[in-house]
């Protein structure tokens, strides 16, 4: 999945203040088709229940398409930029122990797989997506970047999360029970399991164990691209492959960022939801909505907050005003005693 090109080095900060952003959208009438209900849809706007219109229901196949095609069209790479700012927004990636495990959703060519990689020399990276084309892309651009070891501690798999879930091999169904039924997972040793858990698992799974879930799980500009359907799914599953204790880094577009301004009517397909010309998709969140989906799934909030950005496009002089949310929520700690 993918992630327009920034302008910015450094996205956590307070250029400006989204309640001002807010009152100045909302006040202006060439922008109201923004924030009038969607026709057909059952979304409850005060509640923040994120309920899909009928016409925003494509197949996960159609929306699987949409983003190999996209990531052919801009296969050179030069489209995503090495999102090296994570691993200072998120600093529990460069701090955390040896051999820790990460689990990027929505890899696209490897722009986060990278940075994490580069800045986290014992760290290994479960990276997946729903396009193939993607997987190529990041495979080559992991396999010819300078980093130690960057190939032996890359492992990348098709999936679409938000339609299949996660593959056995990062936890098995008995895990996953035992998760459910003990709020416990596996120990942080490997689970044994049936050689049907593992149709094409990574080398690193290939003794018929499981990974016992990861220690992170990073959805960068990944959910917005997830049809409103599916988020509360996509987010139950983040959840099931995380280790107790670990964490779920998210970052993704806010609510009245500048791209969502340029939608016209006739793209949008459900409430704060559109579709562009190529077929992909984007949703802008606002925190609510954001807080509501992690903490429905049973994640703790740590951080979450809109990030405010102020630029200046070269070519034509426009202030050019981004909104990110910055977040992240932790799965608990196992429970001691009965």
């Amino acid at each position: 999945m993918g992630e327009e090109i920034m302008a910015a080095a450094n996205y956590y900060s307070k250029d400006f203040e989204w309640d001002q952003l807010r009152q100045e959208i909302e006040n202006n009438p060439s922008l109201a088709h923004h924030l009038l209900p969607f026709p057909n849809s059952s979304i409850n706007q005060n509640q923040h229940t994120l309920l899909s219109s009928p016409l925003s229901l494509c197949s996960p196949q159609e929306d699987s398409e949409a983003w190999n095609n996209f990531h052919t069209r801009h296969s050179t790479g030069k489209f995503f930029k090495e999102r090296r700012y994570l691993l200072k927004e998120f600093p529990e990636l460069a701090s955390c122990g040896e051999c820790s495990t990460v689990l990027e959703i929505g890899c696209g060519n490897g722009s986060t797989a990278l940075a994490i990689l580069r800045g986290n020399k014992s760290i290994s990276m479960y990276a997946c997506d729903c396009s193939k084309e993607a997987l190529e892309r990041a495979k080559e651009n992991v396999e010819a970047a300078d980093i130690n070891l960057a190939k032996e501690r890359f492992y990348p798999f098709q999936c679409d999360f938000s339609a299949s879930g996660f593959p056995n091999w990062l936890l098995s169904t008995s895990c996953r029970e035992s998760s459910f039924q003990k709020q416990n997972m596996c120990s942080s040793g490997a689970r044994s399991c049936s050689k049907q858990d593992f149709p094409d698992p990574p080398i690193s799974a290939k003794n018929n164990s499981c990974l016992a879930g990861v220690d992170f799980v990073t959805l960068i500009f990944t959910l917005s691209a997830v049809p409103l359907h599916r988020m509360s799914r996509a987010i139950t599953e983040c959840f099931s492959v995380l280790k107790p204790g670990g964490l779920l880094l998210f970052r993704d577009y806010g609510l009245y960022d500048m791209t969502m301004l340029r939608f016209e009517p006739e793209q949008r397909v459900g409430y704060r939801e559109y579709i562009r010309s190529d077929g992909t998709r984007s949703y802008f969140f606002c925190l609510d909505s954001v807080r509501d989906l992690f903490c429905s799934s049973g994640f703790i909030e740590l951080e979450l907050e809109y990030c405010c950005v102020q630029s200046v496009n070269r070519q034509n002089g426009k202030i050019m005003r981004r909104v990110w949310i910055h977040g992240k929520f932790q799965k608990p700690h196992v429970q001691v005693g009965p």
